[in-house]
């Protein structure tokens, strides 16, 4: 069953890359694709499997982790001794009070804490997306690309579409799997007409939902999501269907996931129940006045095709009522591409068209979490260019000096204020020396790491103690490196070495498995980092 499912799935992709290659043969005409394999990894001998093998220890993509959540922290173990020391752990026959409880690597006093930005600008920043690559910090409007050297200061070049287009760039991300003429994509909000849309349900009928013909009836259109492609960012060419038919107006975003091996788009979803079969369906009043904005997700093999997102982030119930999600400006921590945070627009429409920007994490992309004390932005005083309302916009950036940088745009006036006298302008949300999220310990605290494949010898720390605070770090199993050969780490110091007697190596040679365990005394962790 499963090989004739295996071959069931196969059998399209072969016949598409027949076609291509049928097509550049004889008529000169050149498909590019990128569609990801799924890859077959061994489980025990004769047993192999597509899916994620879950265990320690953990690849590393980048060389830095910054504790976001729990996932890098194990939650520690127990044991029951009797008064030998020898373990009777659930079938000893031990009386009341006799056993001794043991924990073993458990993890006391800490806290994650979120850490609030401080906003500068504005600045005449590219405000559709900003993202660091082939070490420069590139940019985007609806017209230009944009490049600079240190995030601040920008040259730009008008961006070139297609016959018949003047648009197709929103986010924009780098594809590592694609073709050099496909490189970079983008995904936007479209519309096509109803010739349009019945001709996509003929070729793809599980790739649209109900909401997506939301206007149909009143006018020719119906809503979907875009893709375009570039060989260098400022070439674009639109591909010619849309990724997937449903309602979404907002700033989605996508990427590549090389643990998952596919693309994810994040998009606009409706917190709101089904609507009764007992009445007709009512697409154009049932669902927009009283539906919460939240946050969905998809993902695919094909950058191509896409079905309908799902529902991962909506409004908790220690939020108001009255608020939604309105964005998800998701991106990664710098230096870590493989941990997820989201910067979500709250709005609070019906009490007083409000926003602030919260954040969330997920280790996963799909599971997602928010981070203790992650209300971090509210507008400024009204009346100045950021009184009105805010938007988180990706991605996550680190200037030249170490601070880490949030996109961020703002207007004047409220969101769905008379927008006559409209102004608005661009700035960063800014975390010095990337400090965006502390590992706290207000007094004595202590954890041990899941073991990860070390990237590198050299270990370092971002962190600031009290006067009276410090922070050691024992390589678990290393001679001379336990705490106590440990060089305490003392005041404010970002992205230091630590020493074990002198010697700033940990022992493990890169590419092999290390877990590590910290002692904190009024401390905060920033993160780590490995060299």
């Amino acid at each position: 069953m499963r090989r004739a499912l295996d071959l069931y799935e196969l059998v399209p992709r072969l016949l598409k890359r027949l076609v291509e290659s049928l097509l550049l043969t004889f008529f000169g005409v050149s498909v590019v694709t990128a569609i990801a394999e799924p890859q077959q990894r061994e489980v025990i001998d004769g047993i192999t499997t597509d899916r994620i093998v879950q265990g320690v220890p953990y690849d590393l993509a980048g060389k830095r982790i910054v504790f976001t959540d729990w996932y890098y922290i194990q939650p520690g173990d127990l044991d029951w001794r009797d008064a030998t020391g020898k373990s009777v752990y659930v079938d000893g026959d031990s009386e009341l009070y006799e056993a001794e409880h043991i924990g073993i690597n458990a993890p006391r006093g800490i806290r994650i804490v979120a850490q609030m930005p401080v906003v500068k600008g504005p600045f005449d920043l590219p405000y559709r997306t900003i993202m660091q690559h082939d070490g420069k910090y590139k940019g985007w409007t609806s017209t230009e690309y944009c490049e600079s050297a240190d995030g601040i200061t920008w040259t730009k070049k008008l961006l070139k579409f297609g016959p018949g287009h003047t648009d197709g760039v929103y986010h924009v991300f780098v594809d590592p799997i694609a073709p050099p003429g496909e490189r970079y994509k983008s995904v936007w909000v479209g519309l096509i007409t109803r010739a349009e849309f019945d001709a996509f349900r003929a070729k793809r009928p599980d790739g649209w939902e109900p909401r997506s013909i939301f206007h149909l009836g009143e006018k020719d259109e119906v809503t979907c999501i875009r893709g375009s492609v570039s060989p260098d960012g400022i070439h674009w060419t639109i591909l010619p269907d849309p990724l997937v038919v449903e309602y979404s107006d907002t700033h989605n975003t996508c990427y590549y996931d090389p643990a998952l091996k596919k693309y994810v788009l994040y998009t606009r979803y409706w917190s709101v129940g089904p609507r009764t079969d007992k009445l007709p369906p009512d697409i154009r009043n049932s669902w927009t006045g009283v539906g919460r904005r939240a946050i969905g997700r998809s993902e695919s093999f094909d950058f191509r095709s896409f079905t309908p997102s799902e529902m991962i982030l909506e409004p908790t119930p220690d939020m108001l009522p009255s608020e939604s999600l309105y964005t998800n400006a998701r991106t990664t921590i710098p230096g870590a591409p493989d941990q997820f945070v989201m910067f979500p627009t709250i709005w609070n429409a019906s009490i007083d068209d409000t926003t602030r920007i919260a954040m969330a994490t997920s280790h996963d992309g799909a599971l997602w979490q928010w981070i203790p004390g992650g209300n971090i932005l509210e507008t400024a005083p009204f009346g100045q260019w950021n009184g009105g309302c805010i938007w988180a916009l990706p991605n996550l950036i680190e200037l030249p000096n170490g601070d880490w940088a949030l996109p961020y745009l703002a207007h004047n006036v409220p969101h769905k204020y008379p927008r006559g006298k409209r102004v608005g302008g661009t700035g960063y949300a800014i975390w010095e020396k990337g400090r965006m999220v502390a590992l706290q310990a207000d007094d004595r605290g202590e954890l041990t790491m899941m073991p990860v494949m070390a990237p590198g010898q050299t270990l370092k720390i971002n962190c600031i103690t009290d006067r009276a605070g410090w922070i050691k770090v024992e390589v678990v199993g290393a001679d001379g490196k336990r705490l106590e050969d440990c060089v305490p780490i003392v005041g404010d110091e970002a992205w230091t070495p630590v020493k074990w007697k002198d010697a700033a190596d940990t022992g493990v040679e890169a590419g092999k498995p290390i877990t590590l365990r910290f002692s904190l005394y009024q401390a905060k962790l920033f993160g780590i980092e490995f060299e």
